[in-house]
């Protein structure tokens, strides 16, 4: 099989790139600047060189050359939740950090992920911008606003995604090809099993780890903010998780407790009559959602980087639906190359 080493930018705990290495591809060098992930990184992904530095510093000579650069630049200044200032935010920004070295390694390939809100009116020429640039260092681009929970994610989660061939493949990517081929899965599919085993984490949120039955298997205590309380925020047994957000006090609710009443614009209430009570999900239960495997275990010592890098990060079923695409068209194209080769040869 032909040798399909990638690069990773932005790469965070490493879902996407998890998902490519399920489907066939090598990740050899990956580039995460927070310091609360790097353990993470380094342990579930031990045969990919982890640079710690700032990708603005990084000399385009000590970055690998690759059939394809994967990763999700900064995405809060995109979110719908956030100021959305978009490219004008130094975050925003690293889109361009990403394209720099893009143009300089030219792989065949290239995936970029973003949030929702990216696609928002206020930051259409931006992306007129972006895709330009994209097109100026020599791809075809493809993007479409894609919903996880239709590739076997059991979990709402919209998000744009950007990918693009270098114009030698004279390729298109189909989105299409890649539409749900899984029934869509539900809590009670994903997380069940965890019910009865949960534990709080200590005072501070301090990690509860080494009581912990399940590995990352403990919850963020703590209030509720009127923001929070502003919608319903559980999903019940049989239906798919609401989207695991980067913030710990903003977790769904374990779908042990019954939704939330209604009572007035933008305010619910807890249901003082539910047999359950309400807790939010634990990291372990966030992880499953977003389809990381039990093995792939989260380092910290307080919970808060522990669900903000599991909410930031892709869907690693999600990854792999696409990093499949991506392979069978790059395969196709390095066999019609190979034998075009092999036919030049045999007429010299």
């Amino acid at each position: 099989m032909e040798k399909l080493d990638i690069i990773a930018l932005f790469s965070g705990c490493g879902g996407l790139d998890l998902g490519f290495s399920q489907a066939g591809f090598n990740v050899v060098w990956a580039n995460e600047f927070d310091k609360d992930i790097w353990e993470t990184y380094k342990r579930n992904h031990p045969n990919t060189f982890l640079d710690k530095r700032d990708i603005r510093k990084i000399p385009l000579t000590e970055i690998p050359n690759c059939v394809g650069i994967i990763g999700g630049p900064p995405c809060q200044s995109w979110s719908e939740a956030g100021a959305q200032k978009g490219i004008d935010d130094e975050r925003g920004q690293l889109f361009f950090d990403y394209i720099r070295v893009l143009k300089e390694k030219q792989p065949l390939f290239f995936l970029a992920e973003n949030v929702s809100g990216m696609l928002h009116k206020k930051h259409s020429q931006a992306i007129v911008n972006i895709i330009a640039a994209f097109e100026e260092a020599g791809y075809n681009v493809y993007y479409k606003l894609l919903n996880a929970l239709n590739y076997n994610v059991p979990q709402d989660r919209k998000r744009v995604i950007f990918i693009g061939y270098h114009v030698d493949l004279g390729k298109e990517f189909d989105f299409d090809i890649i539409a749900r081929k899984h029934p869509i899965p539900t809590l009670r599919q994903a997380i069940w099993d965890l019910k009865d085993l949960a534990l709080p984490a200590k005072e501070k949120n301090q990690t509860n780890s080494k009581y912990c039955f399940i590995p990352n298997h403990e919850y963020m205590l703590g209030g509720f903010s009127s923001i929070y309380m502003s919608r319903n925020r559980v999903r019940l047994w049989d239906e798919p998780s609401f989207t695991i957000q980067a913030n710990g006090r903003h977790a769904p609710i374990h779908p042990q407790a019954s939704k939330m009443i209604h009572i007035g614009k933008d305010k619910w209430i807890f249901d003082s009559n539910s047999p359950h009570t309400y807790r939010r999900l634990s990291i372990r239960e966030c992880a499953r959602i977003q389809t990381f495997p039990d093995n792939f275990i989260f380092y910290y010592d307080n919970l808060s980087p522990a669900y903000k890098m599991i909410g930031n990060a892709v869907p690693v079923n999600f990854s792999y639906a696409l990093a499949q695409t991506i392979k069978e068209d790059l395969l196709n194209y390095i066999q019609i190359k190979k034998h075009k080769k092999e036919d030049f040869s045999g007429t010299a």
